[in-house]
């Protein structure tokens, strides 16, 4: 970190990267052990994330496997909008957003307006869930094309070094 500039007005540095690194292996790793790891003192750590925390660049959570939690099924579903009013788009967003069975909702550039992660208990489930935003929605909808997610590999891990 160059030494005239304050922590609330630069970019990353390479330490605060390896504390993002550290956090995303284990989000409850002691700040004594991050501490050591990027050869920092514990205060200095301690403002590092609070600072990292302020300005955005992550949120504590947890991760939750949905099958692990009884909705073995996972669908990724593309959702291409008719030529809306913003209005219309933004209502349709927080519909989305405010349905217990969407765990993820994105914007998404290319052929399709949104991607909508959809988790069910069985195909029933799914197939009445799909049935109802389609056709609750169904002006405004003009293409949905799903996919079950068999496995997840990866998930929300950066390599920052």
């Amino acid at each position: 970190m160059p030494v005239k500039t304050t922590l609330k007005s630069r970019i990353l540095d390479d330490k605060d990267k390896k504390i993002l690194m550290i956090l995303q292996k284990d989000g409850r790793e002691q700040l004594t052990e991050i501490a050591k790891k990027v050869s920092l003192s514990i205060d200095s750590v301690h403002k590092r994330i609070k600072e990292m925390q302020r300005k955005n660049i992550f949120t504590c959570g947890i991760f939750i496997d949905p099958r692990a939690i009884g909705f073995p099924l996972v669908a990724d579903i593309k959702i291409k909008l008719k030529n809306i009013t913003g209005k219309e788009k933004e209502n349709f967003i927080n519909y989305l957003t405010e349905h217990p069975r969407v765990i993820e909702l994105l914007s998404v550039m290319g052929t399709h307006d949104l991607t909508c992660v959809l988790i069910a208990e069985n195909t029933d489930e799914l197939d009445r869930i799909s049935t109802e935003i389609r056709q609750k929605h169904n002006e405004i909808i003009s293409d949905w094309k799903g996919m079950l997610i068999l496995k997840t590999y990866k998930f929300e891990y950066y390599d920052l070094i």
